[in-house]
């Protein structure tokens, strides 16, 4: 099913109307081949990821250029100190978070992220952890994901990890495993679907890179 980019640019702008609690009218949207940049401005860090979750929902969308920039309101200024201590805090919060294993770093609002897990799940509540902080304009996630052998059947537990998703049909997507990398190839009808494959890929134990070569077929709308 073939969408111009007319349909797209105002399906994007009504999914942010949608979007609950998401104040969009400094927003822009512009589209192009299907890609989709986001501009303008909004109070939060947290909109601005919402924003970009928001528009992966949206059919036709082959990918997404963020360049929202975050101005945050008087009430929500904090030092990079403060900013800093909250982060520290998020993350002891999280059971999912080895926080003993993660440095803070936090310059003019925008907070990093150093450190090793064992797991890419773990890499990713650290930063949900604190992606609600007030006071933050951006997140750098640099943590490691430590090497470890992969087990045998890797290729496997993968494909039934993408079996178990609804949105896409694990038939269409071939993995390949070459050292700690795994390789996607195939077709997804969504962006949202091809995130979601790199994720369950990437939570694979012994995975540290996931190289997504998927392509976005929006005909298969019609046969889901």
């Amino acid at each position: 099913m073939f969408r111009t980019d007319n349909e797209i640019q105002q399906d994007v702008i009504n999914e942010l109307k949608w979007e609950r609690g998401l104040r969009n009218d400094d927003i822009a949207v512009g589209v192009r081949d299907g890609i989709v940049t986001l501009g303008g401005f909004v109070d939060s860090y947290w909109d601005k990821w919402n924003a970009e979750r928001a528009v992966e929902r949206v059919k036709g969308v082959k990918g997404i250029v963020n360049e929202i920039q975050v101005r945050l309101p008087s009430s929500a200024e904090r030092s990079d100190a403060d900013i800093a201590h909250a982060a520290v805090e998020a993350l002891k919060w999280d059971v999912s978070v080895p926080h003993e294993n993660i440095r803070v770093k936090v310059e003019k609002g925008w907070l990093t992220l150093e450190g090793e897990v064992e797991w890419h799940y773990q890499k990713e509540a650290a930063e949900r952890a604190v992606r609600r902080l007030t006071g933050l304009k951006g997140v750098s996630n640099l943590i490691v994901v430590k090497v470890k052998p992969l087990p045998s059947d890797i290729k496997e537990k993968i494909k039934e990890a993408l079996r178990r998703n609804a949105e896409f049909d694990a038939d269409r997507i071939t993995v390949e495993v070459d050292g700690n990398t795994v390789i996607l190839k195939g077709t997804v009808r969504s962006f949202a679907a091809m995130r979601d494959a790199e994720r369950a890929a990437r939570n694979a134990p012994g995975v540290t890179k996931v190289e997504n070569k998927l392509t976005i077929d929006t005909s298969l709308y019609a046969v889901a």
